[in-house]
């Protein structure tokens, strides 16, 4: 009954394999051919093809060095692996693009919203030194006339009065968009929240952590897809073995040709050559003048009440009294 459970585990276990790599290869293909495809938007349609053509003939590359290993001639081998690896790192190229290209569409409002409450705080900054300026002016022209000149200091009062009006109304305009834009920050941050928190944790820019992630992502994305390809051609050839369902194929992992010295250890390894070590024994101890196996041994004689045994080779062995 175990050995049961444990067979279906393992046929469902193969089909996990077979899932795991057609979803993680087939969706960095996708974002892979996304990615090259915005990189090159000139010709979308045609890098599409292209690279999802190329895509496919990387799995099928590697599955192919896997199974027809040692039926391929040196250059195969040297040139494809090379072409897979290859093909992974473009395929790396384009995830990268991809995820990039997702973060600046992220980011690109609140960076947006950020600099426009950079641009707002610093006039609201130039606003409140000009209106400290006037007070300071108004003040200081005031101090210069006479005490008894009270209607020459209403007058420079009524003169000023307009101008910190105008300023403090455009402070207040500034500093109501600043509130509205820092609520915005609030909700747009969101979407950039984590990497906000990682760059502070390792006081860096934001940037900077975003790209060393996707390094960290594109670095198990594809090679794990082709791994896993490898992995269920593996396993499938595995099971088909335990079914009795492969023949003695060569290349095939486990199904090796014969070496010649191999061949050559079957050979001598009959039983006929060691019965003709037995005669070559026998001719040995009955030395030059003794009796050869080319030599046929005499018809017994019908009736024969003291037959002669005879040895292996036709010698027949004398009782010598």
């Amino acid at each position: 009954m175990d050995i049961e459970i444990l067979m279906e585990n393992s046929k469902y276990f193969l089909y996990w394999i077979g899932i795991s790599a057609l979803l993680i290869a087939g969706s960095a293909a996708a974002f892979s051919v996304y990615g090259l495809a915005k990189l090159f938007s000139g010709a979308f349609i045609s890098v599409v093809i292209m690279a999802g053509s190329l895509e496919l003939g990387k799995l099928v590359t590697a599955s192919f060095l896997y199974r027809y290993w040692n039926m391929i001639n040196w250059f195969q081998k040297v040139y494809m692996t090379i072409a897979t690896i290859v093909l992974v790192f473009i395929t790396s190229a384009g995830i990268f693009g991809y995820l990039s290209n997702a973060y600046q569409g992220a980011t690109l409002e609140f960076e947006k919203q950020s600099t426009e409450l950079l641009t707002i705080e610093e006039r609201i900054e130039q606003l409140d030194e000009d209106k400290v300026f006037l007070k300071e002016e108004l003040e200081q022209a005031i101090s210069e006339l006479p005490d008894n000149y009270i209607t020459a200091k209403r007058k420079l009062r009524e003169e000023y009065n307009p101008q910190i009006t105008q300023l403090n109304q455009e402070l207040l305009e500034y500093k109501t968009k600043r509130a509205d834009l820092e609520i915005q920050l609030v909700s747009t941050g969101v979407d950039v929240g984590p990497a906000i928190y990682l760059a502070r944790t390792f006081g860096t820019d934001i940037d900077t952590v975003v790209k060393f992630f996707i390094f960290i992502l594109i670095f198990v994305f594809d090679p794990l897809a082709v791994m896993l390809v490898i992995a269920y051609n593996q396993a499938l050839i595995d099971r088909s073995k335990d079914k009795g369902k492969i023949e003695d194929t060569p290349g095939l992992p486990g199904n090796e040709p014969a070496s010649q010295h191999d061949n050559w250890r079957d050979i001598y390894s009959q039983p006929t050559l060691i019965e003709d070590d037995e005669r070559m024994d026998i001719i040995g101890q009955n030395g030059n003048d003794g009796l050869h196996y080319e030599e046929q041994p005499e018809p017994l004689e019908e009736n024969d009440p003291n037959p002669q045994p005879t040895a292996k080779g036709g010698i027949r062995i004398t009782n010598e009294k």
